[in-house]
């Protein structure tokens, strides 16, 4: 008998994720890992005993594909008063496994093969592989070196007949980076009389930072009417290793994502669903003082890491700060990252995995800050030494 052949890869750009690959760095030296963006402190008291009561009370079998429609009112509710529209519970909210999977349903519903789909560089890496997936080309448009600002020049030019979905991220990831009001108004001005999509990828919309307004796309009905909106319950609550998430979009992109959706995963967590709607409606605050809490955290490491080498950039937003590495070394990204990790036993993420074409001569590296004080005190420590 003759063996199978190995299958020609459908990702062939695609190996083990950087994130991946830092975390498992990290543990082999032992390195304060501020690579992989997830939190090192507790879950919110309630959260942990609602999702508990909901295991205990049998809430342990298969929800509704589009999410319990507690947790889907519940979502109504904190939407329209984060953002004053209220989707509609049934037809226009899907929960998920993650937002991730919600960007995979979004693409895989709307791209098909041949079509185009603009993301902006630095972008998050699961973007691409989504969109190559679904037959489709992702073209790459570079937000601005030093501010990580859309050049909407360069985006109205990357514009083709074959356009079918433009994606978008803010708080931005990896940079921090945010969408203002006059940035909503040129992307309103771009898509207007197309028949172009949008994906915001909004995981990170209440962590925000200096009295600013996150300005999500669905304030915006213009944009709204054709958009997938994402968002994380894992960001907000310090839950990632839940992965819960939810998508909102009109009633005809949803019934496409829900094709989807129900052969992906088909439906999430139950107990977690339950538990998360009783956290949005009993504790509101959670998420109203979500971005004071990282603010101050965001202070408290800039300040310290004045006292290294690396010089720290802005950070409008997410729980992310970019360090510019120049005065330490002229490694690239992903060398120094991984220098930093075994010689000096800290762990930051490269920059250059975020690109297609990273910009030459760049010497930056993302760091974590959603962990807690001792974490952060033992990583300036050693960058101190630098």
């Amino acid at each position: 008998m003759t063996a199978p052949q190995p299958p020609a890869t459908k990702l062939p750009k695609v190996g083990t994720t950087i994130f991946t690959v830092m975390s498992q760095l990290a543990m082999e030296h032992g390195a304060v890992n501020l690579g992989q963006g997830f939190p090192d402190f507790d879950v919110p008291a309630r959260l942990v005993d609602a999702l508990t009561r909901a295991m205990r009370e049998g809430k342990n079998q298969y929800a509704p594909m589009t999410g319990l429609p507690v947790l889907r009112q519940a979502i109504a509710d904190k939407t329209e008063r984060c953002y004053g529209h209220r989707p509609h519970v049934d037809a226009e909210i899907t929960v998920v496994s993650g937002a991730s999977e919600a960007i995979f349903d979004a693409i895989a519903a709307v791209v098909r093969a041949g079509d185009e789909v603009i993301v902006l560089d630095p972008c998050y890496d699961c973007y691409e592989p989504a969109i190559d997936l679904a037959g489709g080309v992702a073209v790459h448009v570079a937000l601005d070196p030093a501010t990580f600002a859309p050049d909407w020049a360069a985006i109205r030019a990357a514009v083709t007949p074959k356009t079918r979905l433009l994606m978008i991220n803010s708080p931005h990831n990896p940079s921090g980076a945010m969408f203002t009001s006059d940035d909503i108004a040129q992307l309103t001005a771009l898509l207007r009389d197309t028949g172009i999509y949008l994906l915001s990828d909004e995981v990170y919309e209440h962590i925000v930072f200096d009295g600013a307004r996150h300005e999500s796309v669905l304030r915006y009905p213009e944009l709204r009417e054709r958009a997938f909106v994402v968002s994380s319950f894992g960001k907000t609550y310090h839950c990632t290793g839940w992965k819960v998430g939810y998508c909102i979009a009109p009633a005809a992109l949803s019934a496409e994502l829900r094709k989807v959706h129900q052969y992906n995963t088909f439906c999430t967590f139950t107990p977690a669903q339950a538990a998360f709607a009783e956290m949005i409606e009993a504790e509101p605050e959670h998420y109203e003082t979500l971005g004071a809490f990282y603010e101050e955290k965001r202070d408290r490491f800039r300040e310290q890491l004045l006292t290294t080498k690396l010089k720290p950039l802005p950070v409008p937003g997410g729980y992310f700060q970019l360090v510019d590495y120049s005065a330490v070394s002229d490694l690239d990204d992903v060398e120094f990252c991984r220098w930093l990790t075994v010689e000096k036993g800290v762990t930051a993420i490269p920059l250059s995995p975020f690109y297609a074409q990273p910009p030459k001569g760049q010497r930056l590296a993302r760091l974590c800050f959603a962990k807690n004080e001792a974490t952060l005190d033992a990583a300036i420590a050693r960058l101190q030494k630098l």
